[in-house]
C-alpha cells in the first residue's frame, strides 16, 4: 500500500477522474462551515457501473447535469471528483453535537476527510457495520426498482443479471411472502449467493425463457440479457430495466412475442422516488430504510474486494474494466486520513 501524506496547509486528499482512463489524487479542503459537519472517511464504495462510465468518459452530454453526484466537483466529462457511497465518522458538528462520534452515510466522492451539510448525513443503525453500509446507494436502487415493478406476494419473479444491484433486487424480492424468485446469469459462481438469499438460479442456457414470470428485472447491461428478460415475461407482465448503458445505441429485441404478449418495458432509476411512494417517501426516508435493510449479515458476501484509498489510481483500471470479476469493492481509509 502507498502511504499518503497530506500536504502542509491542506486538510484532505480526494480522488479525481482526470481524463479518460486516468485518475489522480489531489489535495482538498475540508473545513466545516455553517450548517456543516466535518467527517473523517472510514469506507467508500465503488459504484462500478456508473463510475466505469465516468472513468471512460462515456457519460452522455444530455445527462451531464442529471448525472451529477450531490457533492461532486468539476464537470463532465473531465476533470471531475465523483462518487456517492461514503461512510465516515463525524469529527465536528457545531450545530448538531449529538452527531459527533457517530458513523454516518453521505453521498460524497472518495476523499479522506470532507465537510458536508448536516442535512445530508444519515446516522447508521447501531447494528450495521460501517463497512457494509457502503452498499446503501445500491440497496436504495434495488428498493426503488421493487417499488417500480409492482411485485407482490406469490409472484413469479425473474432477475436477469447477478451483479450487485441484481442480487440486491433478488434479496428483496425473495422476502415477499410466497414469491418464487429466479436469478439468471452467465456466471454460475453466483448461484450460492442467489440461493443464500432464498432465490433459485439458472444460466441462460438452462433457463429456456419460459415466459411465465409476473415481473422481470433486467440488470445485465447487455442486449442479450434484455432478450432473456423479455422472453421470461408472461402475458401483460412488466419488465423493469435497471441497466445503465451510457453513450451509444443499444439493440432492443422487441420482435417475437413482445407485442402479442402486450409486455410493459419500464425504466427504473434511483434519482426519483418511485411514483407509487413519492407522495409519502422522501429521499431521507428511503435512504434510512436502505440502511436498515442492510442489517442482514448475509449481505456481507456481496463485498468481494477491499482496496486501500492510496492504491485506487493503480487499481481502478482493473476494477472498472469491462467484465471485471467480483461484486462490490470497498475502499478503506485506515492510515490515510488527512490532517
Amino acid at each position: 500500500m502507498v502511504e499518503i501524506k497530506t500536504p502542509d496547509g491542506e486538510q484532505a486528499i480526494a480522488l479525481w477522474y482526470a481524463e479518460a482512463g486516468v485518475v489522480d489524487l489531489r489535495p482538498a479542503k475540508a473545513e466545516a462551515g455553517p450548517g456543516q459537519a466535518l467527517v473523517r472517511m472510514l469506507w467508500s464504495g465503488l459504484s462500478r457501473g456508473t463510475e466505469r462510465l465516468v472513468f471512460t468518459g462515456r457519460v452522455p452530454a444530455s445527462e451531464h447535469e442529471r448525472m451529477r453526484a450531490p457533492l461532486q466537483e468539476g464537470s463532465f466529462p473531465f476533470p471531475v471528483k465523483y462518487g456517492y457511497c461514503a461512510v465516515g465518522l463525524v469529527e465536528a458538528a457545531a450545530e448538531a453535537p449529538e452527531l459527533v462520534g457517530r458513523s454516518v452515510f453521505c453521498l460524497h466522492p472518495h476523499q479522506t476527510r470532507f465537510a458536508a451539510p448536516i442535512s445530508m448525513l444519515t446516522p447508521l443503525p447501531d447494528a450495521l457495520p460501517p463497512r457494509r453500509a457502503v452498499l446503501a446507494a445500491n440497496m436504495e436502487t434495488a428498493l426503488n426498482a421493487l417499488w417500480d415493478s409492482g411485485a407482490g406476494p406469490g409472484d413469479r419473479i425473474v432477475v436477469v443479471g447477478a451483479g450487485l444491484v441484481g442480487l440486491l433486487v433478488a434479496y428483496l424480492a425473495a422476502g415477499l411472502p410466497g414469491a418464487d424468485v429466479t436469478v439468471v446469469d452467465l456466471d454460475a459462481s453466483r448461484q450460492p449467493l442467489a440461493e443464500s438469499f432464498g432465490a433459485g438460479f439458472a444460466t441462460p442456457g438452462d433457463f429456456g425463457s419460459p415466459g411465465d414470470a409476473d415481473v422481470v428485472f433486467h440488470a445485465s447491461a447487455a442486449a442479450a440479457g434484455l432478450g432473456v428478460a423479455l422472453g421470461a415475461a408472461a402475458l401483460e407482465a412488466r419488465v423493469v430495466e435497471l441497466s445503465w448503458y451510457g453513450e451509444g445505441d443499444v439493440p432492443a429485441p422487441l420482435g417475437g412475442a413482445f407485442h402479442s404478449r402486450r409486455l410493459t418495458l419500464v425504466s427504473s432509476q434511483v434519482g426519483q422516488v418511485a411514483p407509487t411512494r413519492r407522495p409519502r417517501w422522501s429521499y431521507g426516508r428511503r435512504l434510512a430504510k436502505a440502511l436498515e435493510l442492510l442489517g442482514d449479515a448475509r449481505l456481507e458476501a456481496l463485498i468481494t474486494e477491499d482496496v486501500a484509498f492510496a492504491d485506487l489510481p493503480q487499481a481502478l483500471p482493473r476494477l472498472l474494466a469491462p467484465g471485471a470479476s467480483g461484486l462490490a469493492t470497498v475502499v478503506g481509509y485506515g492510515g490515510s486520513g488527512g490532517g
